[in-house]
Formats: structure tokens, sequence, C-alpha cells
């Protein structure tokens, strides 16, 4: 998740938004609605695609009002922006109206990677909504309570992304459930479990765990409850692979290196350095080598390789779990 933006957005600016997270696109474009109309005044909000823009339109939009009315023009998939509509914008962005704030929203894709150069090139205003790593997951949820007026440790914000998944709605759903709840107190693992206890025991976290523990058949069962009650074959194949990256950084990591240092390098929380402590014993480069390759090839089977998922997903489960503790080749 990343921000560029010299100031709050107001009246007068031009707003870009990019990037391939519309959790984190739509909550942009909400705080700027938000910004231009704290003051309790009536703004006129329009929203459109970017191929329903036309010079008319645009014109109306962002041209005087006859009634003064502070408005905001928030123009969706720039990417499918008309060619000719290119230098109207780009003349606009470089004179925007007074009273009117454009924001303009892009997938960050290619298409129309040009327009958003020339954009940038215009020094507007830009926020880049990117979807955090799944290891920095817990520190999203870390920054979502403290936004709410709430509090959590780590431990508590681990798990509950293992309780709840990767997407980032749900994380925030989840995280403003808990503090209007939570009577004032620290979020804690115990609130966490009361909530979404039952979830936790089937994410695709508790079966990477498993697997990546050489418990075959428990990883089995956990693979087995968890497309049961419908977690995506995806999350799964992202949950070993984080896994398994993570113990591969940890294990090859230099040794002699402070804790704090060391979660730096390995790209983990100090406190999961435990866990990834106990993890690596059995586990040797050989092992890891064969246990990814493993994972990348399941990955690819449940994306579209192979017609059925669930096998695909059961052949990387027993092939990770029996990776542990495979000796090194002489």
């Amino acid at each position: 998740m990343a921000a560029r933006r010299s100031s709050a957005p107001k009246l007068g600016d031009v707003l870009l938004v990019t990037g391939p997270e519309a959790f984190l696109a739509d909550r942009a474009v909400r705080s700027a609605i938000a910004a231009v109309s704290k003051g309790g005044a009536e703004i006129e909000v329009t929203e459109l695609g970017g191929a329903e823009l036309d010079v008319g339109v645009f014109a109306e939009l962002t041209g005087p009002s006859l009634f003064a009315a502070e408005r905001v023009m928030v123009l969706r998939t720039l990417e499918n922006l008309p060619a000719e509509m290119v230098p109207h914008l780009l003349e606009y962005a470089g004179a925007p109206s007074e009273d009117v704030l454009v924001v303009l929203v892009h997938s960050g894709g290619q298409k129309g990677k040009g327009v958003l150069d020339k954009l940038r090139k215009a020094s507007v205003n830009e926020v880049v909504a990117t979807a955090p790593k799944t290891w920095e997951l817990p520190q999203f949820v870390l920054g979502e309570i403290r936004l709410l007026g709430g509090s959590i440790d780590e431990r508590a914000a681990t798990a509950l992304v293992d309780a709840v998944g990767h997407d980032l709605r749900a994380l925030a759903g989840a995280c403003s459930q808990l503090v209007s709840d939570s009577d004032g107190q620290a979020v804690s693992t115990e609130l966490i479990s009361q909530y979404f206890g039952g979830r936790a025991e089937v994410t695709s976290f508790a079966v990477a765990d498993a697997a990546i523990a050489g418990r075959t058949e428990p990883a089995l069962e956990q693979l087995r409850w968890a497309l049961d009650c419908g977690v995506a074959a995806v999350l799964v194949t992202s949950a070993m692979a984080g896994g398994l990256r993570g113990l591969a950084k940890y294990t090859s990591a230099p040794s002699g290196l402070r804790e704090a240092d060391l979660a730096r390098e390995v790209g983990v929380p100090p406190w999961k350095l435990k866990t990834l402590k106990q993890q690596a014993r059995g586990w040797t480069a050989g092992g890891l080598a064969a246990a990814i390759k493993a994972v990348a090839q399941a990955d690819a089977d449940v994306k579209g390789a192979s017609g059925d998922a669930g096998y695909a997903l059961e052949r990387m489960v027993i092939t990770v779990s029996r990776a542990h503790g495979r000796r090194q080749p002489a």
C-alpha cells in the first residue's frame, strides 16, 4: 500500500488514483470527497466511466456553474478514456476549475499508461492503491484498528488475518465490528476467536502450516475442510508459497543477526521468528526446493493448467509435507 499526495485534496485539484486494489481505490475516492465537503457545504458528486466521457459532458461537469455549486467529478476506468479526450483532459489538468475536484481512477495496468505518464508530468497529486503483500496484512489490520480508535497487538492482528483471509474489504469490516464490540478494550485473540474462530480452523494458512510441519494427514484434512467451506484454491497456493518463501529466507539469512535485523531480512514481524525457527527443523535446501517447485506447479494448475483443482492441491500438500525432512542429495 503506497500513497503519494502532497496535501489533502481540495477544490481546484486533479487527483489521480491508480492501482489494482479496488477497496483502497474506493477508499481514496471517498476520502477525497469527504475532504472537500468537511465544511458541511453541499457538494455535487458525479461519477462516470472513462468510455462515457466526451467533450460536451466534460465541459458541463468542469465548466463554470450557473449556481456556483461546488462539485466533484469522479472518472472511473480512466484506461478506457477515448483517445480524442486525452488532449482535453491534459489541458484541463494544467488549469483546473477552482470550484471542482476531479478524481481520475485508473486500474494500474498497461492500458492507458500513456495518459498516466502525461498526467504525472503535469504534477497532479496521486494516490497509489496497491494491495499489501501477504506478510504485510497484519500491519494493515494494525493500521485499520488504530484508524478506528482501537488497539491490537501483532499476534492478534495475525490471528485475524488467519481467520478472515486476504480480502481487504472483509478484513476492514472485521476490524470495524471488533472495535465496535470491544468496549474500549484492546482487540484480543479471544475476541477474534469468539467472532471468527470457526473460520480460522479452515483457512489456507492452517493448510500451509500443517503441510510445512510435515503433518500430511492433518494437512489433507484441513484442505478438505477449507475447500468445503469455500476457500479459493488460489488462496491455498498463495498461503503455501508465502510460508515456504518465509522459511527459505529464514534458513538462508546470514548468521549472527540481531532479532530486529533478522526479522527485517526475512520480512516478518519479530515475534514470528520463533515460529519460523520451529518450522525450519527438519527442512533441507533440497527439500525446500522440491516443495517450492510443487507449489509453483499447483498454482499453475489451479489457474487453468489442470481441470481438477482439488486434486492439484492434494498433490501439492502431499509433496510439501513429504519434502519435510528430505535428505540433501549427495
